[in-house]
């Protein structure tokens, strides 16, 4: 148990460094080519920080813990949402690209509504749902990229006082950061479980809440990491993609290395858990956070607060339920 905390404390420290030079790289690279910070969030910044998710869910898939690799998706998308992206907008609320963020949250909620009808109607994930999940990413990351490409190469409002930074460094920045953010979310999620493990917390509890805690710490550190640099826009962004990407890429991988059946070992009241409270809580909060940004354009400091109280019921439901 001793070593489990000292590998969890390590990964803890790369994953802060890491995700520090990962904003670096990210917005050096947003700046140099006049791209918005918020496209750059929803797309290399999102797939860096979602590495942990995929790798953890796809290992799950592989060695028959299905069960797992779809609590991470899951939980990782409410996590995102009601604990990271509510930390972020508690703290700063801010004003929202409609035009910009709109796409991420159009693409969300078509790959839901297609998870949904599996989960709820089918009842298993074969693997060519998991091509058609991946074939959505492939799809949002083609239109995003050239909606990037199409923005108009405008002058920077604010000229920065410091040069700017060369391309490899801000590449070298987001590579390495990326490596070490996925070396730390695997050493936390790893360690955290076995301590998780011998304190007697069921399987799916533990895919719900530790895991996806521990694979969303990425987003976590990124936002944080942002907000002290005054990138907020980088951090909604990054939770936007990141939530899409749990769904196309983390969910799309796992099911077509390994198809699995919906998780029905926990029930509450004779119904399965996962679609009575789970996926309704993932579709709630990510409505909650994006359909008024998308009607207002800002964000306000009650979504922050109603979405961290919605994340602790929820956590404290998945132990006493």
């Amino acid at each position: 148990m001793f070593l489990a905390v000292i590998l969890f404390a390590v990964g803890l420290v790369l994953l802060i460094k890491g995700g520090d030079w990962f904003v670096d790289g990210a917005t050096g690279i947003a700046r140099r080519y006049h791209v918005p910070e918020l496209l750059i969030g929803a797309t290399v910044v999102s797939i860096g920080t979602t590495l942990p998710e995929v790798m953890v869910s796809a290992q799950s898939a592989l060695t028959g813990h299905g069960e797992i690799a779809y609590g991470n998706a899951i939980g990782s998308i409410i996590c995102n949402t009601a604990l990271i992206a509510a930390i972020t907008i508690t703290v700063t609320p801010q004003n929202v690209d409609k035009k910009t963020i709109r796409t991420p949250v159009l693409f969300f909620f078509s790959a839901a509504a297609i998870y949904c009808v599996t989960a709820y109607l089918i009842g298993y994930f074969y693997r060519p749902m998991g091509l058609i999940l991946l074939a959505v990413f492939l799809l949002y990351m083609f239109t995003t990229v050239r909606q990037m490409t199409g923005q108009p190469q405008q002058a920077a409002e604010e000229e920065e006082a410091q040069e700017e930074s060369p391309l490899w460094k801000d590449l070298l920045l987001l590579v390495v950061g990326a490596v070490l953010i996925a070396i730390g979310a695997d050493l936390l999620v790893d360690n955290g479980t076995l301590i998780a493990q011998g304190l007697g917390v069921p399987e799916s509890v533990i895919a719900l809440t530790f895991v996806a805690l521990g694979t969303s710490l990425p987003e976590l550190v990124t936002a944080i990491t942002s907000l002290v640099r005054g990138h907020g826009a980088l951090s909604l962004g990054n939770i936007i993609g990141a939530n899409l990407f749990n769904l196309v890429l983390v969910s799309g991988v796992s099911v077509a290395l390994s198809p699995f059946a919906v998780p029905a070992s926990k029930t509450v009241a004779g119904y399965n858990a996962s679609l009575l409270i789970d996926i309704p809580v993932m579709l709630f909060v990510m409505s909650f956070m994006t359909l008024p940004a998308l009607v207002r354009g800002k964000l306000s400091r009650i979504q922050g607060i109603v979405l961290l109280a919605v994340y602790f019921t929820f956590c404290i439901s998945q132990f006493v339920l």
